[in-house]
């Protein structure tokens, strides 16, 4: 009755696209594991199989690239190449002065080059001449249909040759800067951690994995996050407008910058030695459930249960995943429970793996401290949460999807009625008949 009169607002994301991509990964996964193809060119190729048919069906199927929100005229006749090519000169020259920086940051950013990271340097470069070429006759192409191509990649490129072209919006500017600011940090990071979560999961014997509750839990788990990965990768990727996935704003308050960085390194806090490092002294679950089945079974189960709600999370975007930018509302999957899935889940995980309140050496200072700094990371986490709503909420179609989650969602109910706090009424029109 609720949902015929207080209708959940639609997501700018189909339930199918995610799912497509799942299955294209979970057939290449098959098929490493088949071969033993477990190297990071492989770990490269899963995105290709996860990326390649959510593309399909977001053409195909859901025809994306007609929504007006792209910005793309179809139905008209293409403006010649003389009509658009002073723009699109303007837009090639800001996309490659911005590549320049991005280049210049990754090479001033000592970390880019040990480690994981390398992976991604490697592949950057080897990148960046097809990257330069193919970028030419795309914007001129895209140029040709979209309504308004003096976008905010124009007035960036005005920015960059001096105002040559005319005086540049610099709120525009702003915006092309953080859109491609959270590209290039993000996206680095995540393809430097594909290939080891995708060989974690192609090396695991199926043997070793039902051996125990707690090797199936951890092959599970594993799995989980090879999918929030490669789907998040994706989407970083993916940020085109005949997608419909482009990044419409990014963040644009310090607070939120300052409250997602902190969670990724170089500047994570929470790691091991960090300032909020919440295992000293500790040990994981499967210490403390040793030579008790039962409690394996049903903490594990647990861990696999919220491990699978934060993958879901990742799927659900779609194309569209990514921290600190607006790409479209999401109000079906597990955003139809929470506003913030992901964080809900990653939360509760830590809680049950670390399990702070206990210590090895039985000590009540590690103790204390270990669920304090859990605590605190919680906190930021609430934080980031907070900083992405005050953003998003500039979209009235967010704020639609806000309200109706505070009248009619699991988790924003059981809140008010912990807190006492009374849930907005459905404002609902009848048509005459």
């Amino acid at each position: 009755m609720r949902d015929s009169a207080d209708p959940c607002p639609k997501s700018a994301v189909s339930h199918g696209v995610g799912i497509a991509g799942l299955v294209g990964l979970g057939l290449w996964t098959l098929v490493a594991r088949h071969y033993g193809m477990d190297g990071p060119n492989a770990g490269l190729a899963a995105v290709v199989a996860c990326g390649l048919p959510m593309i399909l069906w977001s053409l195909a199927v859901d025809k994306v690239h007609r929504n007006a929100s792209t910005g793309i005229d179809w139905r008209g006749p293409a403006r010649t190449v003389r009509d658009v090519i002073d723009i699109s000169i303007v837009k090639i020259a800001g996309l490659w002065a911005t590549w320049l920086a991005i280049a210049v940051f990754y090479c001033v950013a000592r970390w880019y080059w040990s480690g994981n990271y390398r992976f991604s340097m490697d592949l950057f470069t080897a990148a960046a001449p097809w990257l330069l070429v193919l970028s030419i006759p795309y914007i001129i192409w895209i140029d040709r249909r979209l309504v308004n191509p003096k976008d905010a990649s124009y007035h960036f490129g005005q920015w960059v040759i001096g105002g040559a072209a005319g005086a540049p919006d610099m709120r525009q500017v702003a915006h092309h800067a953080r859109a491609w600011g959270v590209k290039g940090f993000f996206l680095a990071f995540m393809v430097s951690i594909v290939p080891g979560n995708f060989a974690s999961v192609v090396n695991w014997r199926i043997e070793d994995a039902f051996a125990n509750p707690v090797a199936l839990a951890g092959f599970l788990i594993a799995v989980m996050f090879m999918i929030d990965v490669c789907l998040a990768t994706v989407g970083y990727i993916l940020t085109f407008k005949p997608l419909d996935s482009h990044i419409r704003t990014a963040n644009p308050y310090l607070a939120g910058w300052v409250a997602a960085l902190i969670c990724y390194p170089p500047f994570v806090l929470m790691g091991g030695g960090g300032p909020l490092d919440y295992h000293s002294g500790g040990a994981e679950w499967d210490y403390w459930t040793q030579g008790s089945g039962v409690l394996q079974w049903l903490l594990g189960g647990w861990l696999v249960l919220l491990t699978g709600l934060y993958a879901w999370a990742t799927v659900a975007f779609g194309l569209r995943f990514s921290n600190l930018t607006h790409r479209g509302i999401l109000t079906h999957g597990p955003y139809r429970w929470t506003r913030h899935p992901a964080y809900l889940a990653k939360n509760l995980f830590w809680w049950f793996s670390a399990l702070p309140f206990l210590s090895v050496s039985g000590s009540m200072t590690d103790m204390v401290r270990n669920c304090a700094m859990l605590a605190i990371t919680n906190a930021v986490y609430y934080w980031r949460a907070r900083t992405e709503e005050q953003h998003l909420s500039a979209d009235p179609d967010y704020r639609a999807y806000s309200d109706w989650m505070e009248r009619n969602a699991p988790v924003p109910r059981f809140f008010a009625w912990v807190t006492g706090r009374k849930r907005p009424v459905a404002q609902v029109i009848q048509a005459a008949e």
